[in-house]
């Protein structure tokens, strides 16, 4: 055989076991990925099995709910020689919080308020609750992280929240959603009744939205979770957006109630109504917060949903959720104000119409 048909063969057999491996590497490679998309599909439409259980479960593919009993246990107690450097570094950034937020003479709801508005108002959503892969160089999935870098995961908010009310002697519980895609907290208060509270779906608007949630509520808010394994929510007396519950005589005064409740910078309220809410004076009602929403909507300063529920007695109530993008309201000038008041006021002069048509109907 020639040189040159010895260089050949030679080239021929590296390039052979370079496409061979290479060949080798990516099957290896989309089967890997494959791999994930089955679990992210199973993961996402609930086709693997919801863990009956708080702790070890697996958010996301990602992140871990993971006890901080040793850390609460810690504090309560004052010894903290069975905690290791990391636990008492935790230990200490969640002490100076407790100093910093919680008073004396405060109720079991105040001392939670006082966590929910900490955490919601100054910490940052690091990314999507269906995003499994961190982008940053620390998960913040636990409280360690949460609190050194004030920013957190959903379940870094749920971890974190649930260690404040064990350190304050609250009982509370991580939920995680049953397609294993999302983390809250389960609190019980004063009451003896539990409640929802979802720290994540409230970062940085501090809206209250999914604060002190009911099972009923907390499903319109979009969550599923295994009812028989964690306890069930009852409680409405300290849901937030009942609590700022005004009474207004009928549908026709929720324009005027709605412009009161925005001047003064609310970022939940809610309407109940003597006169009996009905399937048509509903409609009517939707109509109406359709229209206030738009208008709103439309200056760019404000961001506003809605929904109905039920009171302690079984009464509807309509509650609305602000949020006012960087405190823009406070920061509108005169002429921005008086054009927000001049779309309402074109918004009033078309329900005097409907209320008309409506009584005319009677």
């Amino acid at each position: 055989m020639s040189k040159r048909a010895k260089k050949l063969a030679v080239a021929a057999a590296v390039a052979l076991l370079v496409f061979t491996f290479t060949t080798t590497v990516m099957s290896v490679i989309m089967l890997i990925n494959q791999q994930n998309v089955n679990k992210m599909i199973a993961v996402y439409t609930g086709q693997i099995e919801d863990p009956a259980q708080e702790d070890d479960v697996t958010i996301g593919q990602h992140y871990v709910i993971k006890s901080t009993l040793q850390i609460s246990d810690a504090y309560k107690s004052g010894d903290t020689s069975d905690l290791d450097d990391r636990d008492k570094e935790t230990l200490d950034m969640a002490k100076a919080v407790i100093e910093e937020i919680i008073k004396p003479g405060m109720t079991v709801f105040e001392k939670e308020e006082a966590v929910y508005l900490y955490l919601t108002k100054g910490l940052k959503a690091t990314t999507s609750i269906l995003t499994v892969i961190s982008d940053t160089s620390n998960d913040n999935d636990n409280p360690h992280d949460v609190l050194k870098n004030r920013s957190a995961v959903c379940v870094g908010y749920a971890t974190t929240f649930r260690m404040f009310m064990q350190m304050l002697d609250i009982e509370c519980k991580v939920v995680h959603s049953s397609t294993l895609g999302h983390s809250w907290d389960l609190v019980k208060l004063d009451d003896g009744c539990w409640y929802h509270t979802d720290c994540y779906m409230d970062s940085e608007s501090a809206n209250y939205r999914n604060f002190n949630m009911d099972d009923i509520k907390c499903r319109q808010e979009g969550h599923e979770w295994n009812t028989t394994f964690f306890p069930s929510a009852m409680g409405k007396k300290f849901n937030y957006t009942l609590m700022s519950c005004t009474e207004l005589k009928d549908i026709y005064e929720i324009p005027k109630g709605f412009m009161e409740a925005l001047k003064k910078y609310a970022t939940t309220f809610s309407f109940s109504f003597k006169e009996k809410i009905t399937s048509e004076n509903e409609a009517l009602a939707k109509y109406m917060t359709d229209q206030l929403e738009n208008s709103i909507s439309g200056t760019d300063k404000v961001y506003m949903t809605s929904l109905w529920t039920t009171s302690e007695s079984g009464d509807f109530v309509l509650c609305y959720y602000i949020t006012y993008n960087d405190d823009a309201m406070s920061k509108l000038t005169e002429k921005q104000r008086e054009k927000i008041d001049k779309k309402i006021s074109d918004v009033l002069q078309k329900y005097k119409f409907y209320e008309t048509m409506y009584n005319s109907n009677d």
